[in-house]
């Protein structure tokens, strides 16, 4: 039986979600909880993505697979426990079945991220929010996000020795906004490259500075050369906030299909 987990977590302690050799890492906390739970000696869990260091998740799904069968009341209480059992800046929502070839990562649509600057000093955000004082175009700045919908191959804004087959990413919304104090970024594409959004936070800060123009931004993206693109924005302030399925095709047929 396979089933999902639907979970959040504060990446601040973590080094991003995939298992790292003598580093901690959401995955592994979460199998090593999971698996002392059901009795099992390692249960395997399938993230929808990869979070890098740092980084946190508001909304993040994972599959695995167990021979039981779990009632909704069961599940219910697998998930109780389990919060029982994690670290406090991890937290499972729901734990749910889903059809035996649904694939927490392959069936996900879309992904969403936002990036949140703090424009005024707040102790009491810092750690989750990139304090920047400078004056930023605003509209030159989401004139640029636009240029990114325009475009498929985001070579310049990734990390170059990584597993991929290719650096295509089919970019659906990016925009910049004000809410309150803080300008927040948000992006959502079919896929993410290892460190792309920071990459790209990054550079378009150097266009809200005017240190870029529009012209020069499209160019960094056409030389697909990380090094033409600006520095990373720091992790901390990265979150993904929202994953999408066709919960059609993944729910078994006889459950309801609102998430």
């Amino acid at each position: 039986m396979r089933y999902f987990i639907h979970l959040a977590y504060n990446g601040t302690a973590y080094f991003g979600w995939q298992i790292q050799p003598e580093h901690p890492s959401v995955q592994e906390t979460l199998e090593k909880c999971l698996s002392l739970l059901l009795h099992h000696d390692r249960i395997a869990i399938t993230g929808c993505g990869r979070t890098d260091t740092g980084v946190h998740a508001a909304s993040f799904y994972a599959h695995f697979d167990v021979e039981n069968a779990f009632s909704p009341t069961e599940c219910e209480r697998i998930k109780n426990q389990l919060n029982n059992f994690l670290p406090k800046d991890i937290v499972i929502f729901r734990l749910f079945a889903v059809k035996g070839t649904a694939h927490a990562r392959f069936d996900a649509e879309s992904r969403t991220y936002q990036y949140f600057i703090a424009t005024k000093k707040d102790p009491f955000t810092y750690s989750q929010r990139f304090f920047y004082h400078r004056h930023l175009n605003l509209d030159l700045m989401n004139q640029a996000a636009d240029i990114l919908k325009k475009n498929e191959d985001f070579t310049s804004f990734s990390k170059v020795h990584t597993q991929v087959n290719n650096f295509i990413c089919h970019i659906s919304e990016a925009f910049w906004e004000m809410k309150g104090d803080d300008l927040v970024f948000t992006i959502t594409a079919n896929r993410f490259l290892r460190n792309m959004v920071r990459a790209i936070v990054g550079t378009l800060l150097d266009v809200g500075l005017e240190k870029l123009t529009l012209e020069d931004f499209q160019n960094i993206i056409e030389q697909k050369n990380r090094c033409e693109a600006g520095i990373s924005a720091p992790a901390h302030a990265l979150f993904l906030t929202d994953v999408r399925y066709n919960w059609n095709e993944i729910l078994p047929d006889n459950e309801e299909t609102d998430r």
